[in-house]
């Protein structure tokens, strides 16, 4: 099989020589060329046909963003993984990539005393997300479970109440909650508890950036606070978020217990606790991203008579995260990305006369290539 083509788009010299470093050393990728602005690197993608893009923000001549909307422009699939510093405007710039259609991103190492150690980072965090979004075959893996954790057999899902809604999302998961989240009206009946695998601040921003698109209220998540129907709450970055019922209320509780799946926070802490709390009132969505996370925690809604839904192969960026629970037979219903919101508001109003959710939009056609 050939290796995946990549061009490294940067305007430090030192930043270009570690990505490529870090890239050449995976067998399954060859670094075509580099660039250190945007114009460049629009000039070379016909000479290179790169199969991917590693794209920097803050550039002269022409920064990331506008190289990312040209670049959509003559190549709207083409893999770009925006490479940003990891500070405040970074972060919501990387969001802004995202909205662009950026498929990807990774913060820029910090922290790191040695280059060494940088190209190391590098290495271990973009070789596998380039691989993933140049859509390799593969069939799901699941994970085996870790000493002493029992995996939950499925049990048949019920069709009753549903009285939470917990959502994971991993690489192209900002787009998909930019496309679920605001189709949501004010008056939902239930809260949204969801895990976007992010850092800290780009959460906080996502949730404000989310806030702003939304009926409903979007925050981030915080330590001890009552969870309120018609209310989305985004885990912290670094921090795993699950629930736990006090006597009539449910509150939030956020942990700094050890990563799950490579992750903190994970989706399966998540799932998990909402089964524990509310078993059968569990809808679970599994939206697009890399990796098994969420696989487990699924097995527990589905264990508690709960219903699981994933995201189809066709829409996600990377159909790892939902690929892994349908491989496990877990889901209920697997579903294109612009029919989650309908089937998801017509589950919340079942059993429930005070509540009418909008008629549903008539579903958009898919464009080349599976995306909406």
């Amino acid at each position: 099989m050939s290796r995946i083509g990549v061009l490294v788009v940067d305007d430090s010299v030192v930043v270009r020589r570690m990505v490529s470093e870090a890239l050449s050393a995976d067998p399954a990728l060859e670094v075509l060329g580099t660039a250190p602005n945007g114009q460049v690197a629009l000039n070379k993608l016909d000479q290179l046909a790169p199969d991917c893009v590693v794209l920097d923000i803050d550039m002269p001549v022409m920064d990331g963003l506008e190289t990312l909307r040209r670049i959509r422009i003559s190549r709207p699939h083409l893999p770009v993984v925006m490479f940003s510093t990891l500070t405040e405007r970074g972060a919501s710039a990387t969001l802004d990539a995202l909205a662009l259609g950026a498929s990807d991103y990774l913060p820029k190492p910090a922290n790191v005393t040695n280059a060494p150690e940088a190209i190391a980072v590098v290495q271990a965090q973009l070789a596998p997300k380039i691989v993933a979004l140049c859509g390799r075959p593969f069939a799901p893996r699941l994970a085996p479970a870790t000493a002493g954790e029992a995996v939950a057999a499925p049990a048949a899902s019920s069709q009753g109440r549903v009285d939470v809604v917990v959502i994971g999302a991993s690489t192209g998961g900002p787009g998909a909650l930019e496309t679920i989240l605001p189709a949501l009206p004010a008056d939902l009946p239930v809260p949204v508890l969801v895990v976007q695998h992010m850092p800290p601040m780009f959460t906080r921003l996502m949730a404000q950036r989310l806030d702003k698109h939304c009926a409903l209220d979007v925050r981030e998540a915080t330590h001890g606070s009552v969870i309120q129907p018609g209310q989305v709450l985004i885990a912290p970055g670094d921090r795993h978020l699950t629930i736990a019922r006090r006597e009539v209320h449910v509150y939030v509780k956020l942990t700094a217990d050890p990563p799950e799946n490579f992750c903190r926070p994970a989706v399966d802490p998540l799932f998990r606790s909402a089964a524990e709390v509310y078993g059968p009132g569990t809808l679970a969505l599994v939206l697009t991203g890399m990796g098994n996370d969420g696989r487990r925690g699924s097995a527990a809604v589905y264990s508690r008579h709960g219903r699981v839904i994933a995201q189809d192969a066709a829409t996600s960026t990377v159909w790892g995260m939902p690929g892994a629970v349908v491989g496990a037979g877990l889901a209920d219903r697997v579903l294109p990305l612009d029919q989650m919101a309908d089937v998801l508001l017509a589950a919340v109003a079942d059993g429930r006369s005070d509540f009418r959710p909008p008629a549903p939009r008539p579903a958009r056609p898919l464009a080349a290539g599976g995306q909406p």
